[in-house]
């Protein structure tokens, strides 16, 4: 029998202040009026988690809680700028610390998520504007759980890894049938969301390659890369839309 932690409650998460300034290399900063069609009329958005929804990557965090917190990011860095395949880096670095279930509790309990300035007033606005949320992530449900609870996104609404237990709580791998656990994985996870809701309009934000991926015949019409934790230029330029604040897409939704 395979367990799965229950999230904590209550759950309070922090919000973490970001600075960045806008490198002038890049000419995708401010939005095309076709972009702008495609964001105000999404009927679907899809966000990724690490380093978008979240200030941090959520597997850094547990490695560095369990102990392994340098090998782990080194992986983590190589898997997001599309260097190696997803699925590759994920087993690598769960093998590194292979994370129990008692442990994964115990870090949920004592490191409530941290959230990206405003990612809760962009969700609430595209709430209103009656627009469908999604969080499609490369990391686990039991860590994505809590954030989806704070940002009132039902759990049918998420696409994510599943960490698997022994009876004893010990690490015995991760959901390979997700697709999400494999390159590739958010353009499939997209798609299949595309298809089952049957989305006029549908926009993906995120940071890696793995988020651009997604921007594919049958999945997301627009990529919106969020720069404001981490940059990375391969991704950055290929977006239709590169933002470094959230208050961009609010102030855009008015």
């Amino acid at each position: 029998m395979k367990k799965n932690p229950k999230s904590c409650s209550p759950i309070v998460a922090s919000v973490q202040p970001l600075e960045a300034s806008t490198p002038s290399r890049f000419d995708n900063t401010q939005p095309s009026k076709e972009v702008l069609v495609l964001w105000r009329n999404a009927s679907a958005v899809c966000f990724d988690v690490d380093s978008t929804v979240c200030v941090d990557e959520g597997i850094d965090e547990l490695a560095e809680f369990c102990g392994a917190g340098k090998a782990v990011a080194e992986w983590t860095a190589r898997a997001m700028g599309g260097s190696v395949p997803f699925e590759e880096a994920l087993a690598a670095r769960l093998s590194l610390f292979k994370p129990s279930l008692s442990q994964v509790q115990d870090f949920l309990e004592k490191k409530p998520p941290s959230l990206s300035p405003g990612i809760v007033e962009v969700v609430k606005k595209l709430k209103a504007n009656k627009t469908d949320v999604f969080l499609i992530s490369g990391g686990f449900r039991q860590m994505i759980n809590p954030v989806a609870s704070i940002l009132g996104i039902p759990p049918e609404n998420i696409f994510a890894n599943q960490l698997l237990f022994d009876n004893s709580g010990e690490f015995v791998g991760f959901d390979e049938n997700e697709p999400t656990s494999r390159s590739g994985g958010k353009a499939t996870a997209v798609q299949q969301i595309r298809k089952a809701q049957n989305y006029k309009t549908l926009a993906m934000v995120g940071d890696g390659a793995t988020d651009l991926e997604a921007r594919k015949p049958g999945g997301a019409d627009l990529f919106i890369c969020y720069a404001g934790v981490q940059l990375r230029d391969a991704v950055a330029a290929k977006a239709d839309w590169l933002v470094f604040s959230f208050k961009d897409l609010i102030s855009s939704l008015d």
